[in-house]
């Protein structure tokens, strides 16, 4: 398939896979900014998943060669003056930056350990030391690994100032509620730092059974691969995991570990009620708390790349307003859609402004 081809049907097959780049936006969002109410123009904007890549983990993780140059025209390993005249038009004052999905956690031994080292240390030699405050990062892990991924975590945090660490979905077939990971979460734990939960493609046998076809005519048009990921997939994911960890103890064995989640709950406003009623019973005797509890104890949720006013009035219908942080999921997204939609929407200006930048400046310890 050529690559023209390529480009304009994975653009209209979902959000943030690496291969499409519209959010999901409001109808305020989708007006001229002409139409936007000019209020809260000058909010400050903490962007808390935003996407970066390098041309070594573009082909690590692409699926072919019309991928990688559809990467790199999104501007993904892009980390000077475009992204931030991008972030200056916008009007977003920081990007936490992350690797791009599944980042280095399916790359085995002392090549992992190494690659992860590598990737963040590019980071802070370069972006992060190129325009000081307006990048910082969650660390890349080698988590193949749980104790030198435990290590580069701490490594990260104290030399090099990252604020935590993003995980791409199950790794090695295990999920982060597994003892082999106890390290980690131990780790990040006693460093105070959150772990943010973002989406990554099933095993090959959930693929086959959920996500694929016989079908050959189906294939070429990667209706599989968005299906499994952007499309659906990676959120029924991240929520399914969310509900492991707190199922399976994790948050009694660590009980101040700190999860971050993006695109506006993964599903779980939607489902909030039914999980929460359900597994309320059926755990009551094998854990500390009620179950609910610990969405409002150990979990943070981020607006990334679902810009609609129902969905975030929804999420706040059950979490609280000091637990939601504002994200735009570039460049899979665009942030000054992110950014004029957030002004736009009906809101006290103290809570817009715990979501835009406060709530992530408590939970990192960064001031913009």
């Amino acid at each position: 398939m050529g690559r023209r081809n390529f480009l304009s049907r994975a653009a209209a097959l979902g959000v943030s896979a690496g291969l499409s780049a519209p959010a999901i936006i409001s109808r305020a969002a989708a007006q001229d900014i002409s139409d936007i109410s000019l209020r809260d123009q000058d909010l400050p904007f903490i962007g808390t998943e935003e996407t970066f890549s390098t041309p070594e983990l573009m082909v690590l993780n692409s699926i072919n060669e019309d991928h990688i140059l559809y990467l790199k025209d999104t501007g993904l390993a892009e980390l000077g003056p475009r992204r931030i005249g991008a972030m200056n038009e916008a009007g977003l004052n920081v990007q936490i930056l992350s690797a791009h999905t599944p980042g280095v956690q399916n790359v085995l031994g002392q090549e992992g350990i190494d690659f992860a080292y590598r990737l963040n240390k590019q980071l802070v030699d370069g972006p992060m030391a190129t325009y000081p405050g307006r990048f910082e990062a969650f660390a890349t892990l080698p988590l193949q690994n749980p104790e030198a991924a435990a290590d580069e975590l701490e490594r990260a945090v104290r030399e090099d100032g990252f604020l935590g660490a993003l995980t791409n979905g199950h790794i090695g077939k295990k999920f982060l509620d597994h003892p082999d990971f106890e390290p980690v979460l131990a780790r990040a734990e006693a460093l105070n730092v959150p772990i943010y939960l973002h989406p990554g493609y099933p095993a090959d046998e959930v693929f086959q059974i959920y996500y694929s076809t016989t079908r050959p005519e189906y294939k070429k048009e990667y209706q599989d691969y968005i299906f499994s990921g952007s499309g659906y997939g990676w959120h029924q994911e991240v929520l399914t995991q969310c509900i492991r960890m707190i199922t399976y103890g994790v948050f009694d064995r660590f009980p101040k570990l700190q999860i971050i989640i993006g695109h506006m709950g993964e599903g779980l406003p939607f489902y909030y009620e039914r999980v929460v009623g359900d597994m309320s019973d059926s755990t009551q005797n094998s854990l500390n708390k009620p179950f609910g509890q610990y969405f409002h104890d150990n979990f943070w949720f981020t607006t990334s790349a679902f810009f609609q006013d129902e969905l975030l009035h929804l999420l706040l219908q059950y979490i609280s307003v000091d637990r939601v942080m504002f994200a735009t999921d570039y460049p899979f997204a665009d942030m000054k859609e992110g950014t004029n939609w957030f002004r736009a929407v009906n809101l006290p200006r103290e809570d817009k402004e715990m979501i835009a930048f406060r709530n992530a400046e408590k939970l990192f310890g960064i001031k913009i």
